[in-house]
């Protein structure tokens, strides 16, 4: 369970479910400028990077909190990978966020920049790993004067 402050790495966000929908699966290709054929339909399957919409259905608590000024927040970094194929329109998934590592370097124009990697774990009802995001969210150094 996360704590009330910033997330320290081993940390974990509550489950949630991820309901794969037909119509979110069309809008998402749609959007990518897609007219594949796959991505249609009531067997439909999701494109590589649709599960990252599943942060819009995580409740508070699933997202893990990194403690990063928002104003100065980048994401770095997206990877997924599928332990078989992805998932298809119908699918009921059940993810999870882990905190895998936090991290500093200097910035190229003075400062500290700060790193957290984030993994998402999405599973079947069954306890099956379907897939997994990697996301890399960086803090980049304050400016001089400011905190």
């Amino acid at each position: 369970m996360p704590s009330t402050g910033p997330a320290a790495v081993g940390d974990t966000g509550t489950e949630y479910e991820v309901l794969v929908e037909r119509g979110k699966i069309r809008e998402f290709a749609e959007a990518m400028q897609s007219e594949l054929p796959a991505y249609e339909g009531p067997q439909a399957l999701t494109p590589p990077t649709f599960l990252t919409t599943s942060q819009r259905w995580a409740p508070p608590s699933g997202r893990i909190q990194t403690g990063f000024e928002r104003a100065r927040l980048l994401h770095g970094e997206q990877e997924f990978v599928f332990h078989g194929s992805p998932p298809r329109a119908g699918d009921r998934l059940l993810a999870r966020e882990r905190l895998v590592d936090r991290y500093a370097k200097a910035g190229k124009r003075g400062g500290e920049m700060r790193f957290a990697v984030v993994v998402t774990e999405y599973r079947s009802p069954e306890g099956e790993l379907v897939a997994e995001a990697r996301a890399t969210y960086i803090e980049t150094a304050a400016k001089e004067g400011r905190k």
